[in-house]
């Protein structure tokens, strides 16, 4: 059996230690909001999602380059595609619904976010995570203060 070369550590690098980093302080920095709040899927959580996704997302463009790169009918996307369907459904399972009322939804939501922010670290599109992170913390702290003010709202945590 013929296997893909192995990778001595002195051959990884900063760039993938960086987008591994990246990824992993990136979901934590998002975790804090569910964590300050009291939810069960917070910062070890968070961080832990994003680095998953960024390992996964290394992991398949250097077995990709590894096994042929342009040459070879490998495909790193799909590694992608199946990223977002698991954690897809880690996100549905977190989502709690009582007849009309539904719990947990911007928690999946954080989640898939997270990993998504997580598989661009792990493809090295720093601007993409830096506008993202940016965006999602201005939707968690900006937005929650002004759900807050909403006439006929009194809890805007969920």
């Amino acid at each position: 059996m013929e296997l893909n070369p192995w990778m001595p550590f002195d051959a990884m690098g900063m760039d993938i230690a960086a987008r591994l980093l990246t990824g992993t302080c990136v979901g934590m920095l998002l975790g804090i909001e569910r964590e300050l709040k009291g939810f069960d899927a917070g910062l070890r959580t968070h961080g832990f999602v994003a680095l998953s996704a960024a390992l996964m997302t290394v992991t398949a463009l250097v077995l990709f380059y590894q096994l042929g790169g342009r040459d070879s009918r490998l495909d790193p996307l799909r590694v992608i595609e199946g990223m977002a369907a698991a954690i897809g459904i880690i996100a549905a399972g977190l989502i709690i619904v009582r007849g009309d009322n539904v719990k947990n939804l911007t928690s999946a939501a954080h989640i898939w976010l997270t990993a998504t922010l997580g598989i661009a670290s792990g493809a090295g599109l720093y601007p993409i995570v830096l506008v993202g992170a940016a965006l999602a913390l201005a939707l968690l702290i900006l937005v929650r203060i002004a759900e807050k003010r909403l006439p006929g709202r009194q809890n805007a945590d969920e």
